[in-house]
């Protein structure tokens, strides 16, 4: 087959194999997404395995299946490891663990697929695609979650002059550089990406996240069992819905709310994170009672939790631009409410939400023009109307789960054809197996 032959034709000889930490039935946003991703390839004829980890990171469930199968995927649950699971250094080394299982998988089933999909969940799991080409021939597409170190440096975690830094940007280079493609989630993200290594710029892929609008869809207040039921119908409430974590500017969210104590206006957040703990406490120490918590909904509520307010914030933290990329805007829009994003100028979502005409987005810091946004669209529902369905619509046209699936298995499929292209003698450097077109190995 030529290089310049559809991808697409070859689906169903495409073996998949997505190494990420996270999954559900954990709670966190990049499991949710890759489980919706997954399903996805299956359905477009590619054959998926998963490996990932027992529920670690925000979960009521303390363990799911070892094994499950489903259709096209298959998913593998190593053990999990919850050594200091709130703080960093906990969390950095439950992801070393995670990598040395994953690593002792990948030894194991080297030969049962074609390309490798590594997350940045977590940071340092890429390495092993490295390691995976290195030893064993296999190709592999780095997914960037998050970046760092980056992400270390601007939380101050650790200097920008730190040895460790420096190294971190090294190794990011080089398997960078070895991988056949680089995703991102935001043009900010390939601009950081491409700045450190100019070389790559033709390697990295801008595919946003998604959200499936067929099942969250907009529900009247009035109609909606969570609203009902936590007495949201009657007023205008502002929905926070995910992670507070170190990255989201949760401050200028908080002054707005204090500006706005005394209108009939509803804060209303949803989810966990880092900063919710201080966070709660200071709405508590500032007497605000315009502001309400809730934890994290199970999956099967999110079509209600998620339409249960009538204006969705997002939030970055000065400095994240590019370094991080909030999943929750894309569910925000299949809910079909307009979108408060708190960001940097130069952000993404400023041309995004600007293109959709589906809200506003304000500077780090701007609680004042936040506020008056809220007052304005709590006194104007034709507003509120035009600019969810304009968000939804949006979308529908770009960030469906069946149009971003279709984006990665076309990145994937010509990852795997230019590996083919570039092996000598049609080998893929897996101990003398033959490969077909595909990479796929005649051995079994």
């Amino acid at each position: 087959m030529s290089n310049s032959e559809t991808p697409l034709r070859h689906s169903k000889s495409l073996r998949l194999s997505i190494l990420t930490q996270y999954y559900p039935p954990d709670y966190a946003a990049t499991g949710q997404l890759i489980e919706e991703l997954a399903v996805e390839l299956g359905k477009q004829g590619l054959s998926v395995r998963v490996f990932t980890g027992q529920p670690g990171y925000a979960f009521n469930s303390q363990s799911a299946p070892a094994r499950e199968y489903f259709q096209q995927l298959i998913v593998q649950r190593s053990r999990a490891t919850r050594i200091w699971s709130k703080r960093i250094r906990g969390k950095a080394l439950n992801g070393l663990i995670f990598c040395l299982r994953a690593g002792l998988h990948l030894l194991r089933t080297r030969s049962r697929g074609d390309i490798l999909l590594l997350t940045t969940a977590p940071p340092f799991l890429p390495i092993l695609g490295y390691l995976a080409k290195k030893l064993f021939g296999l190709p592999y597409v780095c997914l960037v979650y998050d970046l760092y170190p980056d992400v270390a440096v601007e939380l101050n975690v650790v200097s920008h002059r730190h040895w460790l830094v420096k190294f971190w940007n090294t190794v990011n280079c080089h398997i960078w550089k070895q991988a056949q493609q680089i995703v991102v989630l935001s043009p900010s993200m390939k601009n950081r990406i491409a700045a450190k290594c100019p070389a790559l710029n033709d390697k990295i892929t801008v595919i946003h996240n998604w959200a499936d609008a067929n099942w969250i869809v907009p529900i009247a207040k009035q109609d909606n069992w969570f609203a009902q039921n936590f007495n949201l119908v009657d007023r205008f409430t502002v929905l926070y819905s995910g992670n507070m974590g170190r990255c989201h500017d949760m401050e200028t969210i908080l002054n707005a709310a204090q500006l706005l104590q005394h209108k009939p206006i509803l804060f209303v957040f949803i989810g966990n994170g880092a900063k919710r703990e201080a966070f709660e406490a200071q709405t508590r120490l500032l007497g605000l009672r315009n502001c309400r918590f809730l934890p994290y909904q199970d999956k099967q509520n999110l079509p209600y939790s998620l339409t249960s307010g009538d204006l969705s914030l997002v939030s970055i933290s000065s400095g994240m631009e590019g370094l991080v990329a909030p999943s929750k805007l894309y569910a925000a829009l299949a809910a079909g409410r307009p979108i408060a994003a708190i960001c940097e100028p130069q952000s993404y979502l400023q041309a995004l939400i600007a293109e959709a005409e589906c809200g506003a987005a304000f500077s780090n810091g701007d609680a004042k023009g936040l506020a008056e946004f809220i007052q304005q669209l709590s006194t104007d529902e034709r507003l509120v109307k035009r600019m969810g369905e304009a968000g939804r619509r949006y979308l529908q046209s770009h960030f469906t789960p069946d149009l971003i699936a279709q984006e990665y298995s076309n990145v994937l499929h010509k990852s795997v054809i230019s590996e083919f292209a570039s092996s000598p003698n049609g080998r893929d450097g897996r101990k003398g197996r033959k490969t077909n077109t595909m990479g796929q190995g005649t051995g079994g």
